[in-house]
């Protein structure tokens, strides 16, 4: 069914719902691909203690309604014809509510928390290498299943819930799911699932032995259906629409679509608070390999009856380098300052600053979650713009060692690389990370609706909207490309030298030099 207002023209276009972390936005995806106004609203996240991180999941509805109303509204009064719905949403946070009332029975859990890591430490040893074998990522540091379980067996209210039937759970997609359609569809999609460490990547099922050994019951998994299988009509008591719920996918993955990562090879780079780095590997999951941390295998989206497989590695400091830098300790006035001033360093000869920026703590190439930033090789010379260098240099080989390991993990270079994210609009950096990763860098035009407009064209595409993502993708204006202007010598000298400057500050044997027979990236023709 579809909606269609007074006066509508023949535009048309999917209503794009994308619930972050931070934020919730909404916007029309126009049949050009383009997104139209995105309406955005923050919410809180908050730290009961040092290990845990929860939200209100009734905040988490309210933001998306209001949202998605105030788009609906605005498609009303320009005569745009609304197709579907696609949601796009923070992976692995999860909560549980009550069937009966629609009401949270707890603070949702968000993905960030850790307190049950110490406890799932105890696993690794017996379950890691079953794991990444099956699911493409090992036990981790966070369980939505495990949490589950605790809060079950600790809150009668929940227990009650369970035992009478009326208790149900699931990642954010499935809460925003369940509300959007009125009570009507409980399920969740590979790139949400995946994330909870509880999807069997080749069989697209849960992993019950696993999901049962942490004492999760198995009546309250949500149904698996693929990212565009469609899950029903919204409610129109919602939006005030009644249109076919056509995608939901993970943030990460529908970005990867939006920027191209379509064909084995294609990635994308996503700089915001941490840094992502997202790798198309085809219809074959390419999984981890012991030798390279960090690096997890996961189902890019699930189209149809086909998986398509991807990798993601991933860093916890990129923005936040440049926010602590300029807003906490006021050593540049802003980000911007802080790369016009890298920007005047024109060579970087061998004894210069270097920042290893570990603020919180390294996953790859090796896993040292304790590990701290370091500022080395200061002098009486060192001027305020070698330091921003430093920094800037630190962040582009830090997402680097992400682009290498997703590289060596999928056993061939990228065939392309785009980039962004709000830290992306810096020149200096974008041109640094070229350099250091030998591939030209395509900076996406409107990065910052990448979620939106990815899980869009995804439900687009389903609905006949385009024939195929391709058609819809390869239509976006090209970006700006920044090219690399070192040779491949120097780029090798570089990276050997950054990764002295990390065995020396981990103090990790087993972080060995850049081999000799490291293949160079190629430049697609």
């Amino acid at each position: 069914m579809t909606q269609t207002f007074p006066g509508a023209s023949p535009r048309r276009g999917v209503l794009s719902i994308d619930e972050g972390t931070t934020g919730t936005r909404a916007g029309v995806v126009l049949d050009s691909g383009a997104t139209h106004e995105v309406f955005y609203r923050s919410i809180k996240v908050s730290h009961p203690n040092d290990l845990s991180v929860e939200q209100d999941p009734m905040e988490i509805w309210t933001a998306t309604v209001e949202v998605a109303r105030r788009a609906v509204g605005r498609a009303r009064e320009e005569g745009i014809e609304i197709t579907s719905v696609a949601l796009s949403t923070q992976r692995a946070t999860a909560m549980l509510w009550d069937r009966v009332t629609g009401r949270p029975l707890l603070p949702a859990v968000v993905w960030q928390d850790r307190r049950y890591a110490h406890e799932l430490t105890a696993h690794e040893a017996d379950w890691d290498a079953v794991l990444l074998a099956r699911q493409g990522r090992p036990v981790g540091a966070r369980s939505p299943f495990l949490w589950a379980a605790r809060q079950i067996a600790a809150h009668p209210e929940t227990a009650e819930a369970h035992r009478t039937g009326r208790l149900l759970f699931g990642t954010v997609d499935t809460w925003l799911i369940w509300r959007l359609t009125g009570g009507a569809v409980h399920a969740t999609t590979p790139t949400n699932a995946a994330s909870t460490g509880g999807y069997l990547l080749e069989r697209h099922a849960w992993d019950e032995e696993w999901i049962g050994h942490l004492g999760f019951p198995l009546d309250l998994l949500p149904e698996l259906r693929s990212d565009d299988t469609g899950f029903g009509t919204t409610d129109p008591a919602a939006l005030g629409i009644a249109v076919p719920l056509t995608a939901s996918m993970g943030d990460q993955h529908a970005a990867l679509v939006a920027l191209g990562g379509l064909a084995a090879g294609q990635g994308m780079c996503m700089y915001g608070t941490g840094a992502f780095v997202d790798a198309a590997t085809g219809t074959t999951p390419a999984l981890p390999r012991p030798d390279i941390s960090g690096v997890l295998a996961q189902p890019g989206r699930r189209q149809g009856d086909i998986s398509h497989y991807s990798l993601e590695a991933y860093t916890s400091t990129a923005g936040s380098a440049l926010r602590w830098l300029c807003d906490d300790l006021g050593l540049f006035a802003s980000p911007k300052e802080l790369g016009e001033e890298a920007g005047r360093v024109t060579n970087r000869p061998g004894r210069t600053p270097r920042f290893v920026p570990a603020l919180a703590g390294v996953r790859t190439p090796v896993w040292h979650p304790e590990a701290t930033a370091s500022l080395t090789g200061l002098t009486l010379a060192t001027t305020r713009a070698d330091l921003a260098r430093a920094v800037l240099d630190g962040i582009a080989h830090s997402v680097c060692d992400l682009i290498d390991g997703v590289a060596d993990t999928m056993g061939t270079p990228f065939t392309r690389l785009r980039v962004g994210g709000g830290v992306s609009g810096s020149d200096p950096l974008m041109q640094i990370q070229a350099d250091l990763t030998g591939l030209p860098l395509e900076r996406v035009s409107d990065s910052a609706t990448a979620s939106l407009r990815g899980t869009a064209y995804l439900a687009g595409v389903a609905q006949g909207l385009w024939s195929s993502l391709e058609e819809v993708v390869e239509a976006q204006p090209q970006g700006q490309v920044f090219e690399p202007s070192i040779t491949a010598a120097e780029r090798t000298e570089l990276r050997a030298a950054w990764r002295d400057v990390l065995i020396a500050h981990l103090n990790d044997p087993e972080l060995l030099p850049l081999r000799e027979d490291t293949p160079e990236p190629h430049t697609p023709h």
